[in-house]
């Protein structure tokens, strides 16, 4: 969850990292710190709450110039979020600093032996052992990679260690183990970070880190080993956005921007998947034609938006490919023993490609003998290299921690799989898929026109602050679909608000309805499957005759909804399948724009960081 920086090189190592940490904060906000190695010693400064405090204390109090240092932006796991909780910790003489992503789990055995050895520890935390461990090793062995490697050797959990210690100024080290950490490399410097976003202004150039493995960085290169002293093989690449893409562009936030960016976002997912032949071409799906042949069951595993995405992804699937298909909580995957096998098709959904809960699914997958295929936004993640295959979305980065422009990629990545899976088993004819992908492509500019006439509920979001509750009800996608606009509620505006499957309206949630509850309706298609859409008036009819406010997403044309509708918001007609990709975005301004009203910060809202990277 939390941000990570390290840096090496000519420039202000302060002024870098600070920087970095500015594109980082989405994955922590509850306190801050830096540490720069500087005339012979460690300079260091740390501040409870958002980065601009510690800018401040920065202010009034200046660092030392230096060329080398790291630092931090926490999401609170152990310890509370106060200054003495705050990243980086040091030892008892102030020579190392460390800073932490993740949670150690032995970390109470290791303090009680620290205790018995002298160390006084400050914190609540579980990293301050590590400050102390690294610097009794780097008392015998005078090399502070090698204590890093000898003291991740005793380490039990997830984590990313990056320290620095005052008698190497010119050494950066890091480690990870189930915890994201990427290296940067420019000339003559180099950088660490938790996210590319990090250090995208000052170089391209990245190297992927592997599970159980530790680098070492100075201003003339890296190097890479495992925890035992072993060079380890990692692999370059090129990050294909640039530091224009991280930042607001304009807008009041990050949200917004990333909203408005999704007509692109659709369309860069589906760029270049039909081949000259004409037939869908997947190239990142290394999975040989034979084993999706043979797959007899197809399970999903995600997480919150993610879920969601899947939970739609199922219609999808079963309705084109004929497989039955799971879906499952990431969370709750491994522990209820789920029955898979080598026919079984696993497809993990994560936009970070970090989520710890979806991680620890895919590798008990594939422990099972499943094939697991990753759809995912971020190259290089550890879920895309420790899956057989992958799917990248094109998001671009996303920075609001409420994810919007990866959940509609997401879905879009979803119905390329199950278009993909049709044809290699004949399920779909090649004209059938043609129009898919074509509809699909015409959704980009759907959303857009979607966008052009938010600005009513904009107006009914702001008249509706006050509210302390809203209901979402859906059928068939829609369904999902009200689960993903409850959710936004949630995470955003710090309201209640739950998603319900229409149909089972009467068989309790009815009895929530009151006068004038705001209740929003996902409409189906009055088109093909009539029925469901004639049942869901009826729902309208029955919470508007006990009170409701109803709130009526419904596709132009649909004329049945007009009476029971109190609020009517239009979206595109579009195949049935794909109307989630139109009728979410309206739910994601609503949500924006009531928190905002309602005075809360949209891109960090209270609480929540951006990727889950603990269980």
């Amino acid at each position: 969850m939390c941000g990570i920086v390290g840096y090496v090189g000519s420039q202000s190592a302060l002024d870098v990292v600070l920087a970095g940490l500015r594109r980082l904060e989405y994955r922590g906000y509850d306190s801050a710190g830096v540490a720069v190695l500087a005339d012979g010693g460690l300079a260091s400064a740390r501040k409870a709450g958002k980065l601009a405090n510690l800018e401040k204390a920065l202010a009034e109090r200046p660092l030392p110039a230096g060329a080398t240092g790291i630092g931090h932006t926490r999401w609170a796991t152990h310890g509370g979020p106060t200054d003495a909780n705050a990243h980086p910790h040091h030892d008892n003489a102030g020579r190392v600093a460390v800073v932490h992503n993740g949670i150690i789990e032995n970390f109470a055995e290791l303090r009680a032996e620290l205790a018995d050895r002298g160390h006084v520890l400050a914190s609540e935390t579980d990293t301050e052992v590590v400050a102390h461990l690294l610097a009794e090793e780097f008392s015998g062995c005078a090399d502070l990679t090698e204590a890093m490697r000898l003291v991740c050797r005793r380490l039990q959990g997830a984590f990313t260690l990056v320290a620095v210690h005052a008698d190497e100024p010119d050494v950066v080290v890091g480690a990870r183990r189930n915890s994201p950490l990427v290296v940067g490399v420019g000339e003559g410097e180099a950088f660490l970070a938790s996210d590319v976003a990090a250090f995208i202004e000052h170089t391209r150039s990245a190297i992927e880190l592997g599970q159980d493995q530790v680098v070492e960085l100075r201003r003339d290169g890296v190097s890479v080993t495992d925890f035992d002293g072993r060079p380890a093989d990692v692999r370059t690449y090129h990050v294909d956005w640039d530091a224009s893409a991280a930042e607001k562009g304009g807008y009041a936030s990050f949200m917004l921007k990333e909203i408005a960016e999704q007509p692109k976002a659709v369309a860069d997912t589906l760029l270049g998947r039909i081949g000259v032949d004409g037939a869908l071409t997947l190239d990142e799906l290394r999975i040989p034609a034979a084993v999706l042949k043979a797959v007899d069951k197809v399970v999903i595993v995600a997480c919150g938006t993610a879920f969601h995405a899947g939970l739609i992804a199922k219609y999808a699937i079963e309705h084109w490919t004929r497989i039955p298909c799971e879906v499952e909580l990431a969370s709750e995957f491994r522990y209820r023993d789920p029955i898979l096998g080598g026919r079984s098709l696993v497809i993990a959904v994560s936009q970070s490609g970090e989520t710890m809960d979806t991680l620890m699914a895919l590798r008990h997958a594939r422990e099972q003998g499943a094939t697991v295929l990753a759809i995912c936004n971020t190259n290089g993640a550890t879920i895309p290299r420790e899956s057989d295959a992958v799917l990248y979305t094109h998001a671009g980065p996303e920075v609001a921690v409420a994810s919007t422009k990866a959940f509609l990629t997401q879905l879009v990545a979803c119905y390329l799989v199950a278009l993909y899976l049709g044809q290699v088993r004949g399920t779909k004819w090649g004209d059938e898929i043609r129009a898919v992908i074509r509809d699909l492509a015409a959704i980009s500019g759907e959303v857009g026109r979607v966008l052009e006439t938010m600005e009513p509920v904009r107006e009914l979001a702001r008249s509706l602050s006050g509210k302390k509750t809203v209901l979402f009800l859906g059928r068939h996608v829609g369904y999902p679909v009200a689960l993903e606009g409850a959710l936004k509620l949630k995470e955003l505006a710090y309201m209640h608000a739950e998603g319900f499957a229409a149909g089972e309206l009467k068989h309790g949630p009815i009895a929530l309805i009151e006068d004038d509850l705001p209740v929003v309706v996902v409409v189906p298609s009055p088109r093909g499957r009539s029925v469901l859409h004639d049942k869901i008036v009826s729902n309208i009819q029955e919470i508007r005759a006990r009170g409701a406010r109803t709130i009526v997403i419904a596709e132009e044309g649909d004329e049945a909804v007009v009476p029971y509708a109190d609020h009517l918001v239009r979206i595109p007609a579009t195949p049935t399948l794909l109307q989630p990709l139109v009728a979410t975005v309206p739910l994601q301004v609503f949500a924006c724009e009531l928190a905002t009203a309602r005075g809360n910060e949209v891109d960090q809202p209270r609480n929540l960081a951006k990727s889950v990277t603990v269980e």
